[in-house]
């Protein structure tokens, strides 16, 4: 009977312990509780500021989400050469933003423009600048070849507005990506209104133009340090503090957008090459949880490049060339 009792006891005081936790961690799982140490988060009075409303990252401009996952890298198909110079590996790759699709000629002209105005070639000082970001039109000249038209019309026609930009090299590549960073935040930071509105159009200059990093990390200094255009709060509202017990009103905290708001979006940069190789041919159909499965040479199913169904019959399946040459003749591939 008395070992009864001590098991009742036991079992009541488990039951308290456990529905003590559970109400410890519903109360500290709250919204503006932290569950850390359960103060008060986003507490008027002050301590710590979290951003309690942040859903998910938005998709930059043209950017489509490529879920990662493991796959094999490499030659799918024996070496009949024996080169053994790019044997199949398995590799992971993170979930990553890729372009929908490559950077073509209208979005690169929007980068040699804003280059060309705010650094205008006709100045001493920076006469070097546009020069050193056009791309190489000369890569089309090939003796006794077919492009030549190309030298002239592929870069600046509208007709090739939306082809692949070409005759870029890696710095130019990579000055780009920093570029285009720079002017998404700056969008994006002017709409939330912490940029005065059509700054990137009026007040830019190359003293004067917006960088992500000197915004993170010296707010006042961007824009050239104009306090007109780097607005302190939402549409320049930003109110001082209370009075403290000397008289004198806090400085306004958190006026400027920061990593911890979500409103910065990350750095562009260039895929490596196994985020290229994984996004060209990844396929989810053959995907079994966090594996991509078998070896193929194209994305689809099949040893063929041309459709066999019956409406679109012979159609290439993708916009792709297996090797250098010129094509031009070859059903499928028009001039």
């Amino acid at each position: 009977m008395k070992v009864n009792k001590i098991m009742t006891v036991k079992l009541m005081l488990s039951l308290a312990l456990v529905a003590g936790f559970a109400s410890c961690s519903k109360n500290s799982s709250s919204k503006n509780a932290s569950s850390a140490t359960g103060w008060k988060i986003n507490d008027k009075k002050g301590g710590f500021q979290y951003n309690t409303n942040y859903k998910k990252q938005q998709a930059a401009p043209g950017l489509v989400l490529v879920e990662g996952g493991t796959f094999t890298m490499g030659r799918v198909q024996d070496d009949v050469m024996h080169d053994w110079n790019n044997s199949p590996t398995q590799q992971h790759v993170q979930s990553f933003y890729m372009d929908e699709t490559e950077v073509t000629n209208a979005m690169y002209a929007e980068y040699l423009y804003w280059t060309k105005t705010v650094f205008p070639p006709t100045d001493e000082n920076y006469k070097n600048i546009y020069d050193g970001v056009l791309p190489d039109t000369l890569v089309w000249r090939n003796r006794l070849g077919y492009a030549e038209t190309y030298t002239n019309n592929y870069l600046r026609h509208p007709a090739y507005a939306y082809y692949p930009v070409v005759g870029v090299n890696w710095i130019q590549a990579s000055e780009f990506a920093k570029w285009r960073t720079d002017r998404v935040n700056e969008a994006t930071l002017e709409k939330e209104g912490y940029l005065k509105k059509d700054a990137k159009i009026n007040d830019v200059s190359a003293e004067s133009t917006f960088s992500t990093e000197t915004y993170i990390n010296t707010p006042s200094k961007a824009f050239g340090g104009k306090e007109d255009v780097v607005l302190k709060g939402k549409n320049g509202r930003a109110k001082a503090g209370k009075a403290g017990k000397d008289g004198v009103a806090k400085e306004p905290t958190n006026v400027y957008a920061t990593r911890s708001s979500g409103l910065i979006n990350p750095e562009y940069r260039l895929p490596t090459e196994a985020e290229w190789e994984y996004a060209a041919a990844s396929d989810v159909g053959n995907r079994e949880y966090n594996l991509y499965k078998g070896q193929k040479k194209y994305p689809w199913r099949g040893s063929y490049t041309r459709s066999g169904k019956r409406q679109v019959k012979g159609d290439q399946l993708a916009n792709f060339k297996q090797g250098k040459g010129d094509y031009g003749g070859l059903a499928g591939w028009s001039d």
